[in-house]
């Protein structure tokens, strides 16, 4: 038998008949490779996975946990992050700035950064004696070419789509991946930063000029005859970058039309003349002390224009000075600093780590990345390990840092490139494998237990930390977090008995803390999570005027049905009714004084302050 596989990167019906008309011989060792990487991944996963869900299981407590080949090392740039931002102890520098008028610039001293604070006293007071002598001793400026952006691989889409929305990589994808089966946009998988002509760029732009929002853009670059996209270095043999196939959407959602419309903007620029910009650079003296002042503008838009509004760059014009001219200083100022420790990772920053590290795949980091906050390893938008992340690193670290090395990985896919080069058999290295992974599970084994009891409190300090919700208002003293009663979870002050704060929460979901705090009472801001409805935020106090018009219909929904205005209620400190006489049951819970009615329809909780997500 020969099986024939169809190579197809859209799903336009004239390029499914071309693929299924134009099948090949199906690669094997393309098969092979695939084969090997799925049941190594699986053999590593499963088994280490296992080992950290013994460990605390042995310590008394259930916990789905997970790590891999892949997600260890993730795992490890999180936590290494975290611990030398902990770390880090901040020095104090100093700043000068020469003040200028009539244009309002600010000079900077050409030292950056004085660490010396004497050294920054004594410029600052050698400035301040010539500042009425202040002259423009040079004047650079220089044009450039600013090329346009490369095609769309997955990752640089990811990247820019959180730059431009905040979309995360994970809903990014699952973006991309709707509005190719709806055969808009080609396969989003892809690591390629090529367009190749015989995808037919001219039929596609031709398509795009059809489409009245893309249609001046389109005709401009087919007048011009820019049927050559400017290309970046990344290949993929599989796909090309992501290009829109022309075909008429129907009617996508709201952040589907976003990301298509990023897609053809980045599509259209490729082809657009290069942009033209000018950097200039003004220095002055204040007695011996150097100042200057940078900008930057455009001069001629290009491929910009095509790009906009996700094309960013900051647009300084400097005043057209001339060398030897005299400058008006109004005044000198020192400011006082401190040194910043590292910056967090984003989703995005984070995906782009492990591409540059070679870890992961285009279509699985992003899913794994979304597995370590599914784990509770990570939180927050910039990502910041929790205690049981660093807990489940620290364990490692110690009994099997094997896992957590991004040498080890790499090896690996080394390897899946050579089986499907024929240098490299599957046996061969599957079994290399195993025998690597009985090797750290060996050394991991003697030290259940202790692990086991570290994964607990690191267990425990996240659990706290994310039922943490802030300051009690009352007491000033304990903290705000979501407790259990045997009617449901409520909000309570953690210096109970002493302070008797309580707050209800909405039966029958999930409740999140926001880090923010009401502007109107100062209490917590929570996330709202129910199944099967969107998501709102809400402060604690029941009697907050943002809740003023809970429960009330607007006058905008007077038709209203009663179905479309069905509301539920929110549950407080709750006590359970016994029978009544006659042995029938009464409503389950009767609540006391205070409660508030949440409304489910949408608009109502607009006009109530409460924020729709």
């Amino acid at each position: 038998k020969n099986p024939k596989r169809m190579y197809f990167s859209t799903l336009v019906a004239e390029d499914l008949v071309d693929a299924y008309d134009n099948a090949k011989s199906q690669d094997k060792k393309a098969v092979e490779a695939g084969r090997t990487r799925h049941e190594i991944d699986w053999i590593w996963g499963i088994n280490l996975s296992r080992a950290l869900m013994a460990s605390i299981k042995k310590a008394g407590a259930f916990r789905v946990m997970s790590i891999g080949r892949v997600q260890g090392p993730a795992l490890a740039l999180l936590v290494r992050k975290e611990k030398d931002i902990k770390a880090f102890q901040p020095v104090s520098y100093w700043q000068l700035f020469a003040n200028e008028t009539p244009h309002e610039l600010k000079f900077q001293h050409e030292t950056d950064k004085f660490f010396d604070k004497n050294a920054a006293q004594k410029a600052l007071e050698n400035s301040s004696a010539n500042q009425k002598d202040a002259r423009v001793t040079s004047v650079e400026r220089k044009q450039y070419k600013q090329s346009p952006p490369t095609p769309f691989d997955l990752t640089t889409l990811q990247i820019e789509s959180y730059r431009a929305f905040g979309f995360n990589p994970t809903y990014t994808l699952q973006l991309a991946q709707s509005l190719y089966e709806a055969a808009v946009v080609s396969y989003p998988r892809t690591s390629s930063q090529k367009l190749p002509a015989k995808l037919g760029l001219e039929k596609v732009m031709r398509k795009l000029s059809e489409n009245q929002q893309y249609s001046v853009l389109a005709k401009r670059l087919i007048s011009e005859k820019r049927f050559t996209p400017f290309e970046g270095k990344k290949e993929d043999l599989a796909h090309p970058a992501i290009y829109p196939t022309g075909q008429k959407p129907g009617a996508l959602k709201e952040h589907e039309r976003k990301l298509y419309d990023l897609i053809i903007k980045r599509f259209l620029a490729c082809f657009a003349k290069e942009a033209t910009r000018e950097s200039a650079t003004v220095r002055i003296t204040l007695g011996t002390e150097p100042y200057f002042v940078s900008g930057a503008r455009t001069i001629e838009q290009g491929w910009i224009e095509f790009y906009l509004p996700y094309a960013e760059f900051d647009e300084i014009t400097l005043p057209p000075f001339k060398e030897g001219q005299s400058i008006n200083i109004t005044c000198v100022e020192m400011v006082e600093k401190q040194t910043q420790p590292p910056k967090r990772f984003t989703q995005a920053s984070l995906i782009k780590k492990l591409e540059d590290l070679e870890l992961g795949t285009k279509a699985t980091r992003a899913a794994i990345i979304q597995t370590l906050f599914d784990r509770g390893y990570a939180t927050g938008k910039s990502i910041e390990a929790t205690p049981l992340g660093i807990t489940v690193f620290d364990a490692l670290e110690k009994s099997a840092s094997e896992i957590l090395s991004d040498e080890m990985t790499r090896s690996l896919e080394k390897e899946m490139d050579e089986i499907h080069e024929g240098k490299q058999t599957p046996t061969k290295v599957i079994a290399s494998s195993q025998h690597e992974l009985s090797t750290i599970l060996s050394k991991f084994k003697p030290k259940e237990a202790q692990i086991g009891s570290d994964l607990l409190k690191g267990l425990r300090s996240t659990q706290t930390a994310a039922a943490t919700l802030g300051k009690c208002g009352k007491c000033e003293k304990g903290m705000l977090v979501i407790r259990k009663s045997m009617y449901g979870f409520f909000v309570g002050c953690n210096a109970y008995p002493a302070c008797r704060n309580l707050y209800p929460l909405p039966k029958e979901s999930l409740v999140k803390s926001t880090g923010k705090t009401c502007e109107k009472c100062g209490t917590p801001i929570v996330t709202v999570i129910r199944k099967g409805k969107r998501p709102f935020r809400m402060c604690l106090d029941t009697k907050c005027e943002t809740k003023k018009n809970w429960g009330q219909k607007p006058a905008s929904d007077a038709k209203t049905t009663k179905e479309n205005t069905a509301t539920k209620t929110v549950p407080s400190i709750a006590k359970p009714i016994k029978k009544t006489k006659a042995g029938q049951k009464k409503k389950r819970f009767q609540k006391k004084s205070g409660t508030q009615t949440l409304p489910l329809n949408k608009t109502i909780l607009q006009n109530a302050g409460a924020t729709i997500l």
